[in-house]
C-alpha cells in the first residue's frame, strides 16, 4: 500500500486585494480541519441561505475566479461534517483557491461538489499551469434571511463585501528552475558518467527515448503494464517456452521475477587433459545437468533428485567465456556472477584443475539459480547442445547476437502501480547498505577461516608428534629432531639398550613378560591410532574445510556485484520524480520508470532468496563436514581405547611385538607438511593483480564525480549533476 503524506502546514501567501485573515494555528487532518473551512467562509459563503441583496434592482452578475485543473495523487476520505472531500487517486479537479489556510485548498469535483482538499494530495495539471480558466461562481438566489441549518456558521457573505475579491493564483511551494539544467540543455537529459550501470545496461536510453521493435517497427514506449493475474495463470505461456518467450520476462508482484521453468541443478566434473593441433593442450570439463519431474514448490537444487533426466556436455574454459560474453549481452537488467579469471601459469596442476573446476560448477550453478537467466537462449544451448559440431556452429551466433540495450526493459512486464516511489527511494538506501556490511563481514570469515584451517594444520602436526613422542617411549629409541622446543638426549646406542626391551620386543627388563608386551603392543597401538588422526586433521584442512573456504566466494563482495543494479535504481528514481514534476506530459517517462524500478527491485528479491540459500547451503555443508570429521577422530579414539579392554588386551600377548612403520620415522619426523592450498583470489578481491579498463574508468569517473554510496557524500561535481 502506498504511503499516504499528511498535509502539511504551509505559509499562506496574502495579496493586496485579499483581506481574508490567514490562521497560524495548527491542526490535525480531520480534527480542527473545519479552521480552514470557516477562515474562507469569512470571504466566501457556499450556504444556500444566503441573505437577500440590498439593491432591489441588482443583477446576477457571475465573479471571475482564476480556476485551476489538477488531478487527484492519492485516495482521501474526508469527514463530511468538516466540508472535506472525499476523492480517489485519478479524479479530475478543479482548484478553486488553491491556499486557504493550514495546507488546504478549495476544490471542485467533477460532480460539482465543493469542498476542502489537502494540498498534497493532488497535482495541478501542466496544460492548464500556464493559463486561467474563469468559471462563473455560484449566483446568489434571492431568499429570505433564514436561519441556516449548516452545522458550520457562516461568518460573512460574498455579497456583504464592498467589492468582490480576487483570487490570487498560487504555486505548490516547490522552487522551479526557469532556465534548463546542464545535463537537460548539454547533455540531452543523459548521464556524465558514460560507464555507469545505468547507461551501459541501457536502462538510460529506455527511459529517455523508449524502444522501437525494428521488426515489427511498432513503438514500445508506451510500456504495457499487466495484471498480476494475468502473469501468474497464463499457464499456456509457461508451457509454450519458446525463443520469442525466452526474451520476455515478467515480475510479479513483490516486485519479483517471475519463475518460468522449474529449478534444476548442474554438475562440473571429471576434468581431463586434451590436445588440438590448433589452440594446443586445455582442460575439457563434463557439465551435466539433473532435471526432476517433481514440480514441488520445496524441490532443493542442492538434493540430487530421484532418477533425474540427465543431459552431459563437454565444456572447456573458452565455453564458458561465450556464455559469460551472450549473457551480459543478452540480460543487461540483472547482476550476473563474474567470470573465473584465467590462468596461464599452472593451469593443468591437479590443484588448479580441482579450484577450477569448484569454481565453474558454483558459476554455472549461480546462473541456473536465477529465475531469468536459467531459460535464456544461451543457457540452453550451452548446457542441451550434445554434439560438439552442432555447438561449435551455434557458438559464433551467440557471441554475433547483438546486445540487448533498451529492448531487455521493453520485454519486462509487471503490475500497474507494483512500485511505490518512497519504498523504492528507501529501499536502495537499506540495500547498499546490507551489501556493503555482509562484504565486509564475508570478508572478515574468509580470514578467520583461513586461520582455521591453519589451527586445522597445527593440530596435526601436534597429534603426530605426540604419536612419535609415544612411540619413541615404548621403543626407547629417541627422536632425532623435535619440534616446539623440546630436548632430547642423543640416545643411547644399541649397545646400550640392554634392559630397555627384552626379546619380545616389550618395554621392560624382565624376559618373558607377559603384562609389559600386552602394554607396549596396546601402546604402539594408539600411536599408531594418532598417526591416523594427525592424518584426518592435514586431509581435513586441504579438502573439506578447502572447498568450505573456496565457496565463502560466492557470497563474497555483494556490493560490487549489484553495484550496476544500485547505479540504474538511483538514476532512475531521480528521472521518475523529475517525470512526476513535469506531470501528465511525462506519463510516458513515468511509465518507463516504473518498468527499470520493477526490474531492479526484482534483482534485489533475487539477491535477498539466493543470500539465503547460499548461506544455508555453506553453514550446512560446513557443519556436515565437521561432523564427519570428528565422527572419524572419534571412532580412531575409541578403536585404540578398545585395545586396553579384556579381551583384546589378553590376546596381545599371544605374539611377540611386531615394529611399527612408523619407526623409521623417528630419526627423521614428518612434522613439517607443505603448506595448505589457498582458494583463488576473487575477481573483486584486492589480491587481484589485473582489472578490466573499463572498470578502472568506471572508478575513476565515480571518484569524479563522487558516486554515493552509503555514508559517503558525493562531490561537489556530482551533486550539480
Amino acid at each position: 500500500m502506498a504511503t499516504l503524506p499528511r498535509a502539511i502546514k504551509s505559509t499562506s501567501i496574502v495579496s493586496g486585494n485579499d483581506t481574508c485573515p490567514r490562521s497560524d494555528t495548527p491542526f490535525d487532518v480531520g480534527i480542527i480541519s473545519s479552521s480552514a473551512w470557516t477562515e474562507h467562509l469569512e470571504c466566501y459563503s457556499l450556504s444556500d441561505d444566503e441573505p437577500e441583496p440590498a439593491d432591489e434592482h441588482h443583477e446576477l452578475q457571475p465573479v471571475e475566479e482564476p480556476v485551476k485543473a489538477a488531478r487527484a495523487l492519492y485516495k482521501f476520505e474526508g469527514k463530511a461534517e468538516f466540508r472535506e472531500l472525499t476523492v480517489e487517486a485519478g479524479d479530475e479537479l478543479n482548484i478553486l483557491k488553491e491556499e486557504v489556510g493550514d495546507g488546504w485548498s478549495l476544490v471542485r469535483v467533477s460532480s460539482g461538489e465543493i469542498g476542502l482538499l489537502p494540498q498534497t494530495y493532488y497535482t495541478v495539471s501542466t496544460d492548464h499551469t500556464n493559463r486561467s480558466i474563469f468559471l462563473s461562481a455560484p449566483l446568489a438566489v434571492h431568499a429570505r434571511n433564514e436561519p441556516s441549518t449548516s452545522t458550520i456558521t457562516p461568518k460573512a457573505s460574498l455579497q456583504h463585501q464592498s467589492k468582490p475579491l480576487s483570487i490570487v493564483p498560487q504555486d505548490t511551494g516547490e522552487w522551479t528552475n526557469p532556465l534548463p539544467s546542464f545535463r537537460q540543455s548539454l547533455l540531452r537529459g543523459k548521464t556524465l558518467n558514460r560507464f555507469s550501470g545505468f547507461v551501459t545496461s541501457g536502462a538510460e536510453e529506455w527511459v529517455l527515448e523508449g524502444y522501437v521493435d525494428p521488426v515489427t517497427s511498432s513503438s514500445s514506449s508506451s510500456h504495457q503494464r499487466i495484471s498480476t493475474e494475468d502473469s501468474i495463470n497464463d499457464d499456456n505461456r509457461l508451457s509454450r517456452l519458446g525463443l520469442e518467450e525466452a526474451d520476455r520476462h515478467y515480475v510479479d508482484a513483490g516486485p519479483a521475477w517471475q519463475s518460468k521453468v522449474p529449478k534444476f541443478r548442474v554438475l562440473v566434473h571429471s576434468p581431463s587433459k586434451r590436445t588440438s593441433g590448433l589452440s594446443g593442450a586445455y582442460t575439457m570439463y563434463s557439465v551435466t545437468s539433473l532435471f526432476s519431474s517433481a514440480t514441488d514448490e520445496s524441490y532443493d537444487p542442492y538434493i540430487p533428485p530421484i532418477s533425474p533426466t540427465r543431459i552431459t556436455v563437454q565444456r572447456r574454459f573458452s565455453h564458458f567465456i561465450v556464455l559469460h560474453t551472450s549473457l551480459t549481452r543478452r540480460l543487461p537488467g540483472i547482476a550476473l556472477p563474474p567470470l573465473p579469471e584465467k590462468q596461464y601459469a599452472g593451469r593443468f596442476s591437479a590443484d588448479f584443475v580441482e579450484a577450477r573446476r569448484g569454481e565453474l560448477e558454483r558459476y554455472i550453478g549461480c546462473i541456473v539459480r536465477h529465475p531469468v537467466a536459467r531459460y535464456a537462449e544461451v543457457v540452453t544451448s550451452f548446457l542441451g547442445c550434445e554434439n560438439d559440431a552442432d555447438w561449435k556452429r551455434i557458438m559464433p551466433q551467440l557471441l554475433s547476437m547483438p546486445a540487448a540495450g533498451p529492448s531487455f526493459f521493453a520485454h519486462v512486464f509487471h503490475p500497474a502501480f507494483n512500485v511505490d516511489l518512497d519504498d523504492a527511494t528507501e529501499v536502495i538506501d537499506r540495500f547498499s547498505r546490507h551489501t556493503l556490511a555482509v562484504g565486509k563481514s564475508t570478508q572478515s570469515l574468509r580470514n578467520v577461516f583461513g586461520r582455521i584451517r591453519e589451527v586445522r594444520l597445527e593440530m596435526s602436526k601436534a597429534e603426530r608428534l605426540l604419536s612419535y613422542s609415544l612411540l619413541s617411549l615404548i621403543t626407547s629409541t629417541p627422536l632425532s629432531s623435535t619440534p616446539l622446543g623440546i630436548n632430547e638426549d642423543p640416545g643411547d646406542t644399541p649397545q646400550q639398550r640392554n634392559g630397555l626391551l627384552n626379546e619380545e620386543g616389550a618395554w621392560c627388563w624382565r624376559e618373558g613378560c607377559q603384562d609389559c608386551l600386552k602394554l607396549t603392543k596396546a601402546m604402539q597401538k594408539t600411536s599408531d591410532g594418532l598417526q591416523i588422526v594427525a592424518d584426518l586433521y592435514d586431509d581435513h584442512a586441504r579438502r573439506t574445510q578447502l572447498a568450505t573456504h573456496d565457496a565463502f566466494k560466492s557470497v563474497a563482495h555483494p556490493y560490487q556485484l549489484y553495484e550496476g543494479i544500485v547505479e540504474t535504481h538511483q538514476s532512475t528514481v531521480s528521472r521518475y520524480k523529475d517525470a512526476l514534476k513535469l506531470g501528465k506530459s511525462s506519463d510516458e517517462m513515468a511509465a518507463r520508470c516504473e518498468t527499470v524500478l520493477n526490474t531492479t527491485m526484482a534483482e534485489m528479491d533475487t539477491y535477498h532468496d539466493q543470500k539465503v540459500e547460499n548461506f544455508s547451503t555453506i553453514t550446512r555443508e560446513h557443519l556436515d563436514g565437521e561432523i564427519h570429521f570428528y565422527e572419524q577422530v572419534l571412532h580412531k579414539l575409541k578403536a585404540a581405547r578398545r585395545t586396553f579392554d579384556a579381551p583384546r588386551f589378553d590376546e596381545l600377548s599371544r605374539s611377540p611385538r611386531q615394529p611399527s612403520r612408523h619407526e623409521r620415522d623417528l630419526e627423521a619426523p614428518k612434522l613439517n607438511p607443505p603448506p595448505l592450498p589457498q582458494p583463488c583470489p576473487h575477481v573483486y578481491d584486492s589480491a587481484s593483480t589485473m582489472r578490466p579498463v573499463n572498470t578502472a574508468i568506471h572508478k575513476g569517473i565515480g571518484a569524479l564525480l563522487g558516486k554515493s554510496q552509503p555514508g559517503r557524500k558525493g562531490s561537489l561535481l556530482g551533486r550539480m549533476w
